[in-house]
């Protein structure tokens, strides 16, 4: 079972001199790379050719140096906003499915983040993840090429969505979190940002790419995944995700149902309405808390309509077409 492992640690930073690299390293990068405008606070940071905060630049450093990967992990990797909660509960729940029964399940009492930690929100010291039973379930926004090499031989699965529904869906999650020292984002600012790639782990289009050229090169290491696919015929997904994981459904355990009971126990509704995920907040290490409800809004495919111009269509989808050609990445359905 994954969870968030305690972030305790024998060291102290001053005493680390690895960390304390990492630190001015960090400051360096603040002060020299390009900065764009940010949602949630002043300024975001070109760092590899993708915009991150000062936070998730500072943790992309120490997961380079830190983290340590094993060939059974299995990573969930997304652009904010694109399915990562309910790809997570999906995961935990088919992985996990001979721990728990259906009717006194884990995510009955704990919220879906709390099953599948984030590599991003590690502060220092980072967590001790050889606690983990293998296979060990991790997530991330970060683009493919934004991990450490080592990384290379563990497994993805990659979510991705509509980008108007992404654009939607963020500026209003983020609209929540941004600092109260700064303005209101309008749609019409967070819409210009999306479009020249200036978002939190953005640009969309390259991030999106990143991982299907990959999945190209290694479709056994990488499975990757549409939002509106995974709406419309969850069944299947399941069934992939099961295989890819390496625990494919069984016979006994289609005559069962299992795999409807897990769409059952992972569907939006199900979790919005479960106690544990209306009240209260997720911990994303020591900088950054969500309260649960936020991440269960709507859920659905074409919300972009009743917040985006056709004009405002018009551009996205021209962007996504000039950037996905010559890619064998088929664009988005409305």
């Amino acid at each position: 079972m994954s969870t968030f492992p305690s972030f305790t640690g024998s060291k102290c930073e001053e005493d680390d001199v690895e960390y304390n690299k990492i630190c001015d390293k960090h400051k360096h990068l603040l002060e020299t790379l390009p900065k764009g405008g940010g949602w949630m606070e002043h300024h975001l940071y070109n760092y590899n050719g993708f915009w991150l905060s000062q936070m998730f630049l500072k943790a992309s450093l120490l997961v380079h140096t830190y983290f340590k990967s094993e060939p059974t992990d299995i990573v969930l990797a997304s652009f904010m906003k694109s399915g990562t909660t309910w790809l997570k509960a999906l995961m935990f729940s088919t992985l996990n499915r001979d721990r728990y029964s259906f009717s006194n399940h884990y995510l009955h009492n704990n919220s879906p983040q709390s099953s599948i930690p984030f590599l991003e929100v590690n502060t220092y010291p980072m967590a001790d993840f050889t606690t983990f039973s293998a296979p060990r379930l991790y997530s991330t926004h970060f683009a493919r090429t934004l991990l450490p090499a080592c990384m290379s031989s563990c497994k993805f699965v990659y979510v991705c969505r509509n980008p108007k529904d992404v654009l939607v869906s963020k500026w209003l999650f983020i609209s929540k979190l941004r600092s109260k020292d700064l303005p209101p984002l309008s749609l019409d600012e967070a819409f210009e940002l999306f479009c020249l790639g200036v978002s939190e782990f953005g640009p969309f289009w390259e991030h999106v790419l990143s991982y299907w050229r990959a999945s190209l090169e290694s479709p056994d290491k990488i499975l990757f995944l549409r939002y509106e696919e995974l709406k419309k015929q969850p069944e299947v997904v399941v069934r992939k995700l099961a295989d890819f994981m390496g625990k494919p459904v069984t016979m006994e355990e289609e005559k069962k149902g299992v795999v409807g009971e897990i769409i059952k126990l992972c569907s939006f509704e199900n979790l919005r309405n479960l106690e544990v995920n209306k009240k209260g907040a997720d911990k994303f290490g020591k900088l950054l808390e969500v309260e649960k409800k936020e991440f269960f809004r709507k859920g659905e495919i074409g919300d972009w309509k009743n917040y985006l111009s056709e004009e405002m269509k018009d551009r996205i989808d021209g962007i996504t077409e000039q950037k996905f050609q010559g890619s064998g990445l088929i664009g988005f359905s409305e």
